[in-house]
């Protein structure tokens, strides 16, 4: 069974709102082992709409449309359905007394052009809308299925979770492949470096796909993979899995949801162990995304904002001379920095960073995104310099992201290579 997901609307392909409905209606298609096979959005335009209805409903057995069903003029999803199919539209109603009764709850007068929404497809059957006014349509012709669905994300999940998956599963031919997809997490290091360390995809790929996806705080490597069932699609997994993580295993942090901060949460809550943060540059990142975790008062102890050379001083007991023969951004504050809080607290583990987040403040030996981070335990302090970009805003979530590795590689002895 393949699906494509067709969604209408000027603010889409503008991208005036983010398409969080494909994204939606995708995961939850493949969680139901639903192939996916394209996506596409088109403006509020009657010539573009059935277009793209006309490519897209023959090349797949499914279309899945959300958007232009609402009351207004360039709502004009249900008008290339009927254009399409060669229908009318005659009143339900059961949609009627639906629409009626959701203004009578809401203490609102029927307006005429909400009342016509209960005109519907002739050739549809009517997916009910009880969060809202406009139903959806379902319709099935010669083996193929047309389904169309509200804009508004509230009410197409709605719809999805009480009517669509239920009769795409129906219509599934048990034959079909179990597809898993899932994903491994790095960080530290960048996509064509991973790419590179991997070498031959195809060795261990093999009729499996995998995909590089980054962002500011790593790369995700998607993997999906097919099988007659589902152990041997599994199976495929785990095999690859151990592939990558025999070559690039020091840097993968986690799988699917995970979170660098909820990973290092349970490292220091099962070890027994306590942290407290000095932060500068950051101003108090990596203690907020610790505290993100819920529990974390077992583990964090505190955190410090010394984002003045005084407070470093006064807060850190940061020696003012090696400040000043240093500056601020150097190795020997930062790992100051991280003695410091861990002696004034009390904690098992310090944790520092100072650095140029720009654009301003850079020296001719000191870049925009250079960053020093520190940890100190009752055994040793060491730190490692960092050299990130030229985006402020990315630069503190890098290096908090930079930070919580650290911590983790620490606390699992992985050592950094040079």
């Amino acid at each position: 069974m393949k699906v494509h997901i067709l969604t209408i609307g000027d603010e889409i392909l503008i991208g005036q709102i983010t398409n969080s409905n494909a994204a939606y209606i995708g995961e939850r298609l493949l969680a139901n082992q639903i192939n996916v096979s394209g996506s596409s959005v088109v403006g509020d335009n009657e010539t573009d709409i059935l277009r793209e209805l006309k490519r897209v409903h023959h090349e797949n057995d499914v279309v899945l449309i959300t958007g232009g069903l609402g009351p207004t003029h360039d709502d004009l999803t249900r008008k290339c359905i009927v254009e399409y199919f060669k229908t009318k539209l005659i009143v339900n109603n059961d949609v009627l007394n639906d629409i009626t009764k959701f203004f009578e709850q809401r203490g609102r007068a029927l307006t005429p052009s909400n009342e016509d929404q209960a005109n519907v497809p002739e050739n549809a059957q009517v997916i009910r809308n009880p969060r809202g006014t406009a139903p959806g349509f379902f319709i099935e012709e010669k083996k193929k299925i047309v389904i169309a669905m509200p804009g508004v994300p509230y009410e197409m999940k709605g719809m999805m979770e009480s009517f669509v998956i239920p009769q795409l599963i129906k219509r599934k031919k048990s034959s079909e492949e179990i597809i898993i997809v899932k994903n491994l997490l790095t960080t530290g290091i960048p996509e064509s470096i991973l790419f590179e360390r991997l070498g031959n995809l195809d060795e261990f790929l093999k009729d499996s796909k995998m995909a590089f996806l980054p962002n500011q705080f790593g790369v995700r490597l998607r993997i999906t993979t097919k099988g007659k069932d589902e152990v041997e699609a599994q199976n495929k997994f785990d095999e690859i899995e151990q592939t990558i993580r025999s070559k690039v295993g020091r840097f993968i942090f986690g799988k699917e949801t995970d979170t660098l901060e909820g990973v290092v949460a349970l490292l220091l809550a099962d070890r027994g162990l306590k942290i407290a943060t000095a932060e500068s540059c950051t101003g108090g990142l990596i203690a907020n995304r610790i505290t993100n975790i819920s529990g974390s008062t077992k583990y964090f102890e505190r955190g410090v904002i010394s984002y003045s050379n005084a407070s470093k001083v006064e807060l850190l007991n940061v020696n003012e001379d090696i400040i000043q023969k240093n500056g601020a951004v150097s190795l020997e504050v930062a790992m100051q920095m991280a003695e410091g809080v861990r002696v004034t607290s009390g904690a098992d583990i310090g944790i520092a960073v100072t650095g140029i987040m720009g654009p301003t403040g850079a020296t001719l030996n000191k870049p925009v995104g250079l960053v020093f981070i520190s940890i100190s335990d009752e055994t040793k302090t060491y730190a490692r310099d960092f050299k990130f970009g030229d985006d402020r805003i990315l630069n503190k979530e890098r290096t908090s992201q930079a930070a919580l590795e650290m911590l983790r590689r620490h606390l699992l002895k992985i050592p950094y290579e040079d």
